[in-house]
């Protein structure tokens, strides 16, 4: 906690509000512009005296509650909200406003990685874009409703989506899986996207059931990657995890170091691309054979 600055804070932005601005008639005339601190304990729910002694840098640690009630009665922005947060000693809450769209700055950056597999992803797995090295890499989401590229939800419900990584990886993949998607419903509350997806995970079988009543909770960092491709064999990859400011988009960046079997493997996969994926799809016999492990 930072009493001086979050004193300072306190003190600047209810000089800068009248009570106009926050809904209370103007009262007698004032000395001073601004809000008076019983105005602000009013709005915010709390005495007059733990106010005062906030901002005279002697009051304890406010708690998250107790901030968030600060923030709404000053009227903050998003941005001094989460400043007020950090003074106080307090991670900011999370800010979730649904994006159907891939930030610019990712889409810069996907668009340079043209020898490398990267896609960007959801807080709750959505595949949101994928360049043409994901694409051959881990099967192509285009030709898919958006309701049907999500990663944890094809991994409880599609086995071709799980034959694309070893046997032997898929309770620790289950078990990530899940994880991270507790760690994003708890900070998401409320939101209908992630309260849908959950609930047809739930209605998918026992397996998902199970791992949710476990409680295990995660979230998604870079680690290795093993794909067991059908052209190009089994790569084992690096997977870099670049999360935007809000954590709501994730650039995952898969790497092999220059010189080794898997950097030949995916220089081969650059090469076959997408026209090995038709190849497979067009031989294939029956839905989820080994030849349609990338369908997506």
């Amino acid at each position: 906690m930072d009493r001086p600055g979050l004193a300072d804070f306190l003190t600047r932005r209810r000089a800068g509000l009248t009570p106009a601005d926050v809904g209370l008639p103007p009262g007698a005339r004032r000395r001073t512009p601004g809000l008076r601190r019983e105005e602000v304990a009013q709005l915010a729910g709390l005495s007059v005296d733990y106010y005062a002694r906030l901002e005279q840098r002697r009051g304890p640690q406010p708690s998250a509650q107790l901030v968030a009630a600060l923030a709404r009665a000053l009227r903050l922005t998003d941005d001094e909200r989460d400043h007020l947060f950090h003074l106080a000693g307090h991670l900011p809450p999370r800010r979730h406003t649904p994006l159907t769209h891939v930030r610019p700055g990712l889409l810069l950056i996907l668009d340079r990685l043209h020898d490398t597999p990267a896609q960007v992803v959801s807080d709750v797995g959505d595949v949101l874009v994928q360049n043409p090295m994901a694409a051959a890499l881990l099967g192509d989401v285009e030709q898919r409703p958006p309701e049907q590229r999500n990663v944890v939800l094809r991994w409880f419900t599609e086995p071709p989506a799980r034959a694309l990584f070893p046997a032997e990886e898929h309770e620790e993949l289950t078990r990530s899986h899940v994880a991270h998607l507790r760690a994003a419903h708890a900070a998401r509350p409320g939101d209908a996207h992630l309260t849908g997806l959950v609930g047809r995970l739930l209605a998918s079988g026992e397996e998902f059931a199970a791992h949710w009543a476990r409680h295990d909770v995660a979230v998604r960092r870079s680690g290795r990657k093993t794909v067991l491709h059908p052209v190009a064999g089994r790569i084992e990859l690096d997977c870099e995890v670049l999360a935007t400011a809000g954590q709501d988009q994730l650039l995952l960046v898969y790497t092999a170091p220059p010189g080794t079997d898997t950097a030949e493997r995916l220089a081969l996969l650059r090469v076959i691309g997408r026209q090995a994926l038709t190849e497979e799809r067009s031989d294939a016999r029956e839905p989820g054979s080994a030849e349609e492990l990338v369908r997506p």
